[in-house]
């Protein structure tokens, strides 16, 4: 499964953004999700699975409970095909920081006496 098919996915994304916090049971994972999107517990076990699979998550046993954690590898990749990417908004935000320079200097001469 191609990166962009799995991040496609908003419960996908929203697992990623819950295990970048950390590592996290399946049950902690399944409860935000069940909270959130309202989808039943062997729903959000597939989406778990298709992220171990694709190698966005990683699992390891402690016990009886399953821990998830991020695996960046995949992450890696995608950054590197967004790089093309970032010219057009670079120098956008480099404009836009010294726009935001300028405002504060002339803030300052403002404040003086």
């Amino acid at each position: 499964m191609h990166a962009f098919d799995v991040l496609g996915d908003p419960v996908r994304r929203r697992i990623l953004e819950l295990l970048a916090d950390g590592e996290r049971t399946s049950g902690a994972v399944t409860e935000v999700i069940q909270a959130e999107f309202g989808i039943s517990q062997p729903a959000v076990s597939q989406h778990l699975r298709v992220l171990r699979d694709s190698g966005f998550a990683s699992v390891r046993p402690e016990g009886t409970r399953r821990l998830y954690a991020v695996d960046p590898a995949p992450l890696r990749e995608v950054d590197e095909w967004l790089e093309r990417f970032r010219g057009f908004w670079g120098q956008r935000l480099d404009a836009l920081a010294t726009e935001l320079a300028r405002g504060r200097r002339a803030r300052r001469a403002d404040d003086k006496p």
